[in-house]
């Protein structure tokens, strides 16, 4: 990259802000190793010295890879040499916390975590959860759609956004940070940006709605015999009157053994021989009653199914025991370093077949693939991660995605739930997406960047 353009640069951030060589080799690349093979990263501190960094770019049509904190599994944040990486790194403020209104604004490089924390001050939570908290930043998830754990009960990323403030690909600055959850004020673009994965605009501040933490909440993990069983305990969950479902996450047997294993736990009663382990999360008002309805559901299980098993946290430590359960899935990855991993969401009422057909379809092509299966089952989320290191051969990589793929257009569901596009799923999506959809989004993109200088080779075309 030309010295004349790095001193500009440098004269609009600060030459400390503008990193090359030794200096990014030293930085961590995240999730994926190509994260920092551009060789330069610009870490504005403001909406507007973002603004003069992508009207730079563009007067130099140099393209731009805006990143979070680069804990992406869709390669959305990898970059090349030629190419200049935004980092929001110094944009973590949580510029405002209104308990009254309930809304946070905050700085686009704030982690989800920083905004729990803060907002807990005020018995607030910003109602989504991910277990990359401490390192997800809120435009990342806006600019993915994050779903997460809570988001059966109160929406996705999209859902949660009231207003946001971006920089568009001319370096002009859109900011429409309402406050309110009321506004038919024209037309709301906020939503092209939400989940577009930095390819319209570099989100740089937002507007999130929180709700009240409930006083007491109450942990329970159950075994199952069936999807379709799981399916029906979480019914029942909804229906629990002293208090709300918050969390319904499923953990297939082979996932909660090799976690189970290597987190080296261990419960009487509890031999993980079930099909399937369902953990959900009440919240309310008193703890007590929150444990009785658990204990109430746990009868109303085994009168139905046996067999099931289950245990109920009795302490703060035993239920965070049980969230590493599900949370901790880098024992897989240590198994099988870069296992290759999907991210689907499917109908509830389809969800058993669906599951059933890939466990055959996969087993068609080798005996010996035996995915780890997990995720948000209340609504229909599942990851999938196969037993095997990556990359895999893209003869094999196709066979296996025509089996994931496959069906989900036709039962309404989804091939990327809540992990976005970035470069890896952009063949499933021309595969499976409705192509007046890709034709209205390809028209967007080049009305808002008609040069492709933002986060190039991410969701719509190659590098």
């Amino acid at each position: 990259m030309q010295a004349e353009f790095l001193g500009a640069l440098r004269a609009l951030v600060g030459s400390a802000q503008v990193r090359t060589g030794a200096e990014v080799q030293a930085m961590n690349p995240g999730w994926h190793p190509d994260n920092l093979a551009a060789g330069v990263v610009v870490l504005p501190a403001s909406t507007a010295e973002v603004a003069a960094v992508v009207r730079l770019c563009a007067q130099h049509r140099v393209p731009i890879v805006p990143q979070g904190g680069r804990t992406g599994l869709v390669g959305g944040a990898i970059s090349h040499p030629g190419e200049v990486i935004v980092s929001l790194a110094r944009m973590q403020a949580i510029e405002r916390l209104d308990p009254v209104s309930r809304i946070a604004v905050v700085q686009g490089g704030a982690t989800l975590e920083a905004l729990q924390q803060a907002a807990a001050l005020e018995r607030l939570e910003p109602g989504i959860d991910i277990p990359a908290r401490g390192s997800a930043t809120i435009a990342g998830m806006v600019s993915t759609n994050a779903g997460g754990i809570m988001a059966f009960r109160n929406g996705v990323m999209r859902h949660r956004v009231l207003g946001l403030e971006a920089v568009l690909a001319d370096g002009s600055i859109y900011s429409d940070l309402t406050q309110v959850v009321k506004n038919s004020a024209g037309y709301d673009l906020k939503h092209l940006l939400i989940g577009a994965e930095g390819t319209l605009g570099i989100v740089t501040r937002v507007v999130i709605k929180l709700d009240p933490v409930p006083a007491a909440s109450a942990t329970a993990l159950l075994g199952l015999p069936s999807v379709a069983a799981t399916l029906q305990v979480i019914r029942w969950a909804l229906d629990i009157d002293a208090g709300h479902l918050r969390a319904a996450e499923a953990l297939w047997q082979d996932y909660i053994r090799l976690t189970a294993e290597g987190l080296q736990w261990r419960e009487p009663g509890m031999e993980l021989d079930q099909p399937i382990y369902l953990l959900l999360s009440l919240g309310g008002s008193q703890e007590a009653a929150l444990q009785e309805a658990f204990e109430g559901l746990f009868e109303q299980v085994l009168e139905q199914f046996p067999d099931a098993t289950g245990i109920v946290a009795s302490s703060a430590r035993q239920e965070r025991e049980l969230w590493r359960l599900r949370e901790d899935t880098d024992f897989m990855y240590r198994a099988h370093p870069g296992a290759p991993s999907y991210d689907v969401s499917v109908p509830l009422s389809r969800l058993a077949d669906y599951v059933e057909q890939v466990q055959r379809g996969l087993t068609a092509i080798d005996p010996a693939l035996r995915p780890y299966l997990f995720g948000h089952l209340a609504d229909g989320n599942v990851h999938i991660v196969l037993n095997r290191p990556g990359p895999l051969a893209s003869e094999l990589s196709a066979q296996i995605e025509a089996v994931l793929y496959a069906p989900l257009r036709a039962l309404g569901g989804s091939f990327s739930a809540e992990h976005g596009v970035g470069s890896k799923r952009i063949a499933a999506m021309f595969d499976t997406l409705d192509p007046v959809k890709l034709a209205t989004m390809a028209h967007i993109k080049q009305l808002l960047d008609p040069h492709k200088l933002l986060n190039p080779g991410k969701v719509l075309h190659a590098a």
